[in-house]
């Protein structure tokens, strides 16, 4: 075992020995940088180390936690004596436990969470990189006139964790990202927009030019926005808005929010929910992604979840504590952070491609909406209803015609994902992903 490996092992004996009849122990390790330009002048750097450990014990189907930055001998009785000074003072709770033995483990497999060529950037080099962002940004249109900024930032750590049903694992993480914001002016109308790249891999990255370029075109075609009439049109989700829409979705199929009756889709399993051209996969095992790693935050192996399987909801997310409370199997898809009781978080959560192009979703409307940007949207969980603010661009004869802003869209899940289409584009730049979707018609709010 590694160092830090050994140390959480040891955690968990001195909560044993404490009284605890449970404990896991997490460790985190990291090193991260930022730097960010404006206007071609540096505008911030900032690097950091951070190191801390976390345990959570049960005393019996008591809980308690604590964690600390002190690493030393010391440090870390203290850290086990808090946690169980508070299991001793909270409530019983009859579903608190540890994951089945059966269900622990780690992928043995290389999932490619780390980049040796990451640590080796040096930071000339990553500041140069957002420069040369911010300046094709402005090489791209004479209207891009101002820039809210460009950043380069960088990240490489271990995660590791122990408990008392015999599971210890560690893995290593890295990842870097671009971004840009150019500002465009034109006619007394000013817009931004954005666009980035990012990766576990620097290979990955797209070039700081094509980053520039595309955000310059995106921040130009919102200027001179008009505003439209209220109405029921089709809407079009990029896939960077996609992706928030399928946000809302995971909510909706998370474990804590179905055993709290706090879902439209509790008591759904085996029912159709959606068109059939729908699909949503759940899987942590997709090497070199954002959501990938060989265990989940309770030690439990990382697997594939199909959660709804043409229009029909198969699964839903769980970790161990939501699968008790409902009679089911985790999916291994507990998430926290250093301490406290695991939440469920996705693994690279995303819709499966379908067979027509954006551009052939595009051409079948006469009219429509092209949403570019969500602005404070919200979804209902436990009814389904959906509401935003939005940016975008008009459709008319399968074309985008004009920018449109000042406006709300609104509909409600349950009808949204029976109406729908599903483009051919599915990109991973997060763990959550979608192509690009067609929703039939929705209330569009204008003036």
């Amino acid at each position: 075992m590694s160092d830090l490996e050994s140390l959480a092992s040891d955690a968990v004996k001195r909560a044993l020995a404490a009284g605890a009849s449970d404990a896991e122990c997490t460790i985190m390790e990291g090193e991260e940088f930022s730097s960010s330009v404006r206007m071609r002048e540096v505008e911030s750097l900032k690097e950091a180390g951070s190191r801390g450990a976390g345990i959570r014990v049960l005393v019996g189907k008591r809980g308690g936690s604590s964690y600390t930055s002190d690493l030393s001998p010391e440090g870390i009785a203290t850290m086990v004596q808090g946690a169980i000074d508070l299991a001793q003072i909270t409530t019983e709770d009859p579903f608190a436990d540890l994951p089945d033995p059966a269900d622990l483990g780690s992928r043995p497999e290389d999932l490619q969470l780390y980049d040796p060529a990451i640590e080796e950037m040096e930071t000339e080099w990553k500041i140069a990189q957002a420069k040369r962002a911010e300046e094709a940004a402005f090489a791209a249109d004479p209207r891009i006139e101002n820039s809210e900024g460009a950043s380069f930032e960088s990240y490489t750590g271990r995660r590791v964790f122990a408990n008392s049903r015999g599971f210890v694992g560690s893995y290593r993480t890295s990842s870097c990202g671009l971004s840009v914001s150019p500002v465009a002016k034109h006619n007394g109308s000013m817009e931004r927009d954005y666009w980035y790249t990012s990766g576990r891999a620097a290979a990955k990255l797209e070039s700081a030019e094509e980053v520039g370029r595309r955000a310059a075109e995106r921040a130009v075609r919102r200027l001179n926005p008009r505003k439209i009439a209220t109405q029921k049109a089709p809407i079009i989700f990029e896939p960077r808005t996609a992706r928030a829409l399928l946000g809302d979705l995971f909510d909706a199929v998370n474990g804590g929010a179905i055993y709290r009756q706090a879902s439209y889709l509790a008591g759904k399993l085996g029912e159709k929910i959606a068109a059939d051209a729908l699909t949503v996969v759940d899987d942590a095992t997709m090497p070199g992604l954002f959501g990938t790693s060989p265990f989940d935050d309770e030690g439990v192996i990382c697997r594939r979840t199909v959660v709804i399987e043409k229009g029909e909801l198969k699964s839903y997310l769980l970790n161990s504590y939501s699968a008790r409370k409902l009679g089911l199997q985790t999916t291994g898809n507990a998430s926290r952070g250093i301490t406290g009781n695991a939440g469920v978080g996705p693994g690279n959560f995303y819709i499966e491609a379908g067979g027509r192009s954006p551009e052939e979703l595009l051409k079948g409307l006469k009219t429509g909406l092209y949403v570019t940007e969500l602005i404070g949207g919200e979804t209902n969980t436990v009814t389904g209803d959906y509401s935003s603010g939005a940016a975008g661009l008009w459709i008319e004869n399968g074309e985008l015609a004009y920018p449109v802003s000042e406006i709300t869209i609104a509909g409600n899940m349950k009808r949204m994902l029976l109406d729908l289409e599903i483009g051919s584009d599915l990109e991973f730049r997060g763990s959550i992903a979608s192509p690009t979707l067609l929703i039939g018609e929705m209330t569009i709010s204008g003036q």
